[in-house]
Formats: structure tokens, sequence, C-alpha cells
């Protein structure tokens, strides 16, 4: 199977605008993704989406491949389909890299590599078991359900499930509680149909486009990793990552 990483990195962030470029350790942010992404076994290409030409001319100055695409995408997904598209790049299927997360770990992408290809699974992504309880009921740390065949029930801002017979600061002593790692992997074909898609319902109340898919009858495979990667979403995430990482 010919699977092909997109990283998505759109200047234009409302919390910490221009962070694909901003300076980790000597390397911007965008370069270290790239280079975490080099390091996987499973993936034939890499390229970067952006709809900024400063993002543009550093990514190709790496000697790294660089797609412009629309400035006006809602999702990074939207934005992977129209690099892909304008690559010309044959590709089976795509695996969506946060640009935000300059130490991925790529036995994550391989294990996402190794979903996708199954024969029966058209979209995967990883969670892991949450540990500490405000992570739990942090709003900005997706939480999400699986069934016994591990494909999500529901993604939520919320800590699910709710559970009505413990104290809430000992739930995670009664229940497997699962953190979302916002990465996917789609199938070309199922790429093509949930980017074209309507908003659902329930997309819009939790603000989490995967909702859309799973409301329009998607099977998302969930696979379970133990590693944790810092996002970048603010500067103060940056502070924390200079001082855990550098």
């Amino acid at each position: 199977m010919n699977i092909v990483a997109i990283i998505p990195a759109r200047y234009a962030s409302t919390r910490f605008p221009g962070k694909p470029l901003i300076d980790i350790g000597g390397k911007t942010m965008i370069q270290r993704v790239v280079e975490r992404v080099s390091q996987c076994t499973s993936v034939s290409g890499i390229l970067v989406a952006t709809d900024d030409e400063r993002i543009y001319n550093h990514v190709i100055s790496l000697g790294a491949q660089c797609i412009m695409t629309s400035a006006h995408h809602p999702s990074g997904t939207d934005r992977c389909l129209e690099a892909w598209q304008l690559s010309g790049i044959h590709a089976d299927a795509i695996i969506n890299v946060q640009g935000d997360e300059p130490f991925v770990d790529p036995t994550q992408i391989d294990q996402l590599a190794q979903l996708i290809s199954k024969h029966d699974v058209q979209i995967a992504t990883l969670a892991k078991k949450i540990t500490a309880v405000e992570m739990l009921f942090d709003p900005s740390k997706v939480k999400v359900v699986m069934n016994d065949d591990g494909a999500a029930m529901y993604f939520s801002r919320q800590a699910i499930p709710y559970n009505k017979s413990i104290a809430p600061e000992q739930w995670l002593e009664h229940h497997a509680y699962y953190k979302h790692i916002g990465l996917y992997a789609y199938k070309s074909a199922a790429l093509k149909s949930i980017c074209a898609l309507p908003p659902s319902t329930l997309e819009m109340a939790e603000s989490l486009e995967q909702l859309r898919w799973l409301q329009a009858g998607y099977s998302i495979e969930v696979g379970i990793t133990e590693i944790e990667t810092p996002a970048i979403d603010t500067p103060e995430d940056l502070l924390n990552v200079l001082r855990e990482h550098i």
C-alpha cells in the first residue's frame, strides 16, 4: 500500500500566529515535524500543505516538498485533500500529521499506517489512556470511547462516560478513560468522501470534525498508544516544551 504523510501548516493561528516558523532549539517547528516523519518506515512520501509563502519558502529551503493550498479551508483534513490532489502523487492512503507537534513519535505514524492498511479500515486514529484527573476534565483535551472492536463510538470535550455512582475525582480508579491523539489516517476514497460532507450538528456542538464522520456513518478505528507528545497551541505551550525537551 502506498501511504503519503501530509503535514498541514497554517500561518494564521488564532492563539499563536506564525507558529510553524517559531524556533525550537535552533530548528523551526515545521522542520522538526518533517524530520520526525522522515524517520517513518511506512510512508513513501511527505508533503507540507500550507497557505503561506513564508512557510512554503522555508520548507522548500529545507529540501522538503510543499504545496500551496487555499487559505479558506475549515480544517487540516480539507487542506490535506487539496494538497494531495494538487501533488498528483498516487496514494492509497493519507496520514494527516499535526504540524504543531514537533516531537511526534515516528512509531505512532507507523502504527497508524498499519491500521489503515487493513482491508476494512477507512479511517484510523490513536488514543492514550488518561492517568491525570486534570486532563480528564480539561475541555481542550478530547476524549474518546470505543466499542469492543476498537472503533470509536463518540468523541467529546467532556469526560465520557459519566460515572454517576462515583465521585468525579475517583473516576479514573474505576474506569479506563482515553484521550484522543490528533493523528489521522484515511483511505484516499474515504478522504474525498468525508471532505464532501456538510458540517453536522454534533460537530458544531463540540467543534470536533471527526463527529461529522461518525454522524454520517463512517467507522473510525482507534489504536492505543502509550506515547505522549506535546502539541504547541500557545506561547505558554512553547515555554513548557523548551523546559522539558530542549
